[in-house]
């Protein structure tokens, strides 16, 4: 099953796809959320096989929001693909690395996406999102996982990498939260429509490939990443984890870093496509 939210920013209407149609889900629900995702959503199957969802008119011609709504937190897990780890001049990790990113960076993945003020580095990764369904905490094994994840979805972790790492002081968060830098979408794929170890990820900037991998090459896989978050935290109904990309990045050396007019298209197999153009940034007053 696939979920959205369509409309203008802070009005989005959930819906359902179905057969290529869009049906309105304002009657069950007034946003994707952690109380929907948490709650009987099997009734939504029920509802569509009985006609009891209305279309929802024009839904192709309005904006697409992030499909689920601001999440209490979006974790972030670094260098879970060997090879970024060494386009990077790092050893593959050991251990799991964890970082935040503010939920406010959430925005939709078509929405154009503004280079920071003094950014010299804003940097691309496509990233398999986790959105976790049902709460979880010190979970017994990885296996235990599939029950507290509803369904992944595709985003752009955007990184200004200057700040990420010149003037970190050892954290990463610095690089991670500037406004608009986590495009989400296009659609909410329920975990029981996708075989999550087994995806194709890409990217483009202005046309030209930069990444494309596949998620079975991660370090860490997904089932195994919710259950070690578990351990140290509780994870809560609609918190995204962001799973860490492949290599293909600008802070390899091999392409420029991301500029007001680029645009670039990121893509997860069977999770849908976004395209977001860079625009510069407007001093106040200006």
């Amino acid at each position: 099953m696939k979920y959205a939210q369509l409309g203008a920013i802070g009005s989005e209407i959930p819906v359902v796809e179905h057969n290529g149609e869009f049906y309105d889900l304002r009657s069950v629900t007034a946003r994707i959320d952690g109380d929907f995702l948490s709650g009987d959503t099997s009734k939504v199957a029920g509802l569509l096989a009985n006609n009891e969802l209305p279309v929802l008119p024009d839904a192709a011609s309005l904006r697409i929001g992030s499909p689920i709504a601001r999440p209490t937190a979006i974790l972030c897990i670094g260098m879970n693909y060997a090879a970024h780890a060494a386009e990077t001049g790092s050893a593959p990790p050991e251990n799991m690395i964890i970082f935040t990113k503010h939920p406010n960076t959430m925005v939709g993945p078509n929405d154009d996406v503004t280079i920071p003020l003094r950014s010299t580095k804003t940097d691309w990764e496509v990233e398999l999102g986790i959105v976790i369904g049902k709460a979880a905490s010190q979970l017994a094994s990885p296996d235990a996982s599939a029950d507290h994840i509803a369904g992944f979805v595709t985003v752009n972790d955007l990184s200004e990498r200057a700040w990420q790492m010149g003037i970190s002081g050892g954290q990463w968060g610095k690089g991670k939260s500037a406004p608009g830098f986590a495009p989400t979408g296009p659609w909410l794929v329920t975990a029981d429509s996708v075989d999550v170890n087994n995806l194709r990820l890409q990217s483009r900037v202005n046309g030209e490939n930069r990444q494309d991998s596949n998620t079975s090459d991660m370090i860490f896989s997904p089932a195994h990443i919710v259950w070690e978050l578990s351990q140290y935290m509780d994870l809560e109904p609609g918190d995204l984890i962001l799973t860490g990309t492949p290599q293909g990045v600008a802070i390899s050396g091999k392409y420029p870093y991301l500029k007001a007019g680029d645009s670039m298209e990121i893509e997860i197999e069977h999770l849908g496509m976004q395209t977001q153009n860079y625009v510069a940034h407007e001093a106040e007053g200006a």
